[in-house]
């Protein structure tokens, strides 16, 4: 008998991770894995960093931990020390209760939860995304509905930022429109903005309406400093205007494997946050 789900075609290999069977397949002793970005040790291991060892020792001592259901927004602590770690402890958006964050599956995760909230609660159901951008990004917000359009980020001539061709695009962009940014150590060019350039990128999305969607996922990679490195996102949240900000913790903790993230709205009030705070993004 035929499986009801024989006109299944069988999914393309993914590129990235076809690159680390391959590497698992080679006899080779001197080989390297240029697959999924990952911190290893000298003998190919992954690395754990050693605060993360003490910090599964706590838990695994702590008699009072149990396994009930977290609520469905996820852990409150961690959700409000996540908020305060890409906003800053004394961000007025934290301490007037603007903001609603929710515990995702690390980035991708809290990527798609955004975009299935922005294609049921937002006016606009167009994203721009910078070119080139993370493999996923586009097929993530495809899928939640969203129509995705580019506009200009790299230029290979240069090494270095199209900044001409980005305020062109945003500036073409129609009001109201989604754009995704980098938070910092752009993937794949590891090109970011200056602090100047993050302020005329400001200006010119808050002039359009254009709302600010952050995929922050090497907080503390680009600089070394996790304060610096959320500069691009304290810029915006500063000026009392909205935006979400996606956050993982794969790369900067190490915890690929856990899918740990965060969903970050940023409102414009207390009242709006929670809102957000009470009810399932989509």
């Amino acid at each position: 008998m035929d499986s009801v789900f024989s006109n299944v075609a069988r999914a393309p290999e993914d590129p990235i991770l076809g690159v680390t069977v391959a590497y698992n397949n080679d006899p080779s002793p001197v080989k390297i894995n240029l697959g999924v970005g990952a911190y290893r040790t000298e003998e190919g291991k992954p690395l754990v960093l050693d605060v993360v060892r003490k910090a599964e020792q706590l838990l695994v001592n702590d008699p009072s931990r149990v396994k009930e259901y977290i609520p469905i927004v996820g852990i409150a602590d961690f959700n409000k020390l996540s908020a305060k770690l890409i906003l800053g402890a004394d961000s007025p958006a934290i301490t007037e209760s603007r903001v609603a964050t929710i515990q995702c599956l690390s980035g991708t995760g809290s990527l798609r939860v955004g975009a299935e909230f922005l294609k049921k609660h937002y006016h606009q159901s167009v994203i721009y995304i910078p070119k080139p951008t993370w493999g996923n990004h586009p097929k993530v917000f495809n899928l939640a509905g969203l129509s995705v359009e580019y506009f200009r980020y790299y230029d290979p001539a240069t090494r270095g930022l199209d900044f001409k061709g980005l305020l062109e695009d945003l500036g073409a962009a129609p009001s109201g429109a989604i754009v995704l940014l980098h938070a910092c150590a752009h993937n794949p060019t590891g090109v970011d903005p200056t602090s100047e350039q993050w302020e005329q990128i400001r200006q010119l999305m808050r002039s359009k309406s254009l709302l600010p969607f952050f995929d922050s996922a090497y907080q503390g990679f680009a600089s070394g400093s996790l304060d610096t490195d959320a500069q691009s996102v304290r810029t915006f949240v500063a000026d009392g205007g909205e935006c979400l900000i996606a956050q993982s913790y794969a790369k900067n903790m190490g915890l690929y494997g856990e899918r740990v993230g965060a969903l970050s709205i940023v409102c414009k009030s207390a009242d709006v946050a929670s809102k957000h705070q009470l009810l399932p993004p989509f």
